[in-house]
């Protein structure tokens, strides 16, 4: 897209596969600023395009609008890093999180355990993963 050039909310909609509701909606959130308007129609700019597509790419992250709002908005760049850092420590728990049960899954699928819940390497590799915890004896976790 050239620069001088522009899009209806249609166009920028399906280029992401969005219906053209949710561009309106992120406008009305603040997450995307309101296009220029030709002739009564939302005419949106490369800018834009960038701005949807940062907004997606969140959101495939994990953060909800509100924080995506937020990241977007916020001034200075030592407020957006601490945000961002924080969000990044999300996610570092989540693939750790995402990777533990993985790891659970390949074993399954290789397992020819009758009860899988039975079988030491599952064991271990469930215990391994719950974090923090450990699984008692009794089931409980502790």
């Amino acid at each position: 897209m050239k620069s001088s050039d522009s899009m209806r909310i249609g166009e920028l909609a399906e280029r992401f596969g969005l219906a053209p509701h949710v561009l309106r909606h992120w406008e009305a959130m603040g997450l995307l600023a309101p296009a220029e308007r030709v002739n009564g129609r939302r005419r949106y700019t490369r800018d834009h395009v960038i701005r949807v597509m940062t907004i997606i790419r969140a959101k495939a992250a994990g953060m909800s609008l509100e924080q995506i709002r937020e990241v977007l908005t916020v001034s200075g760049q030592a407020g957006r890093q601490a945000l961002l850092r924080r969000h990044h420590e999300e996610l570092e728990r989540r693939l750790h999180e995402i990777s533990a049960s993985k790891a659970l899954i390949e074993h399954l699928m290789q397992c020819t355990a009758d009860d899988f819940t039975q079988c030491p390497d599952y064991r271990r590799i469930a215990e391994t993963a719950t974090g923090p915890y450990r699984v008692h004896q009794d089931g409980c976790m502790i």
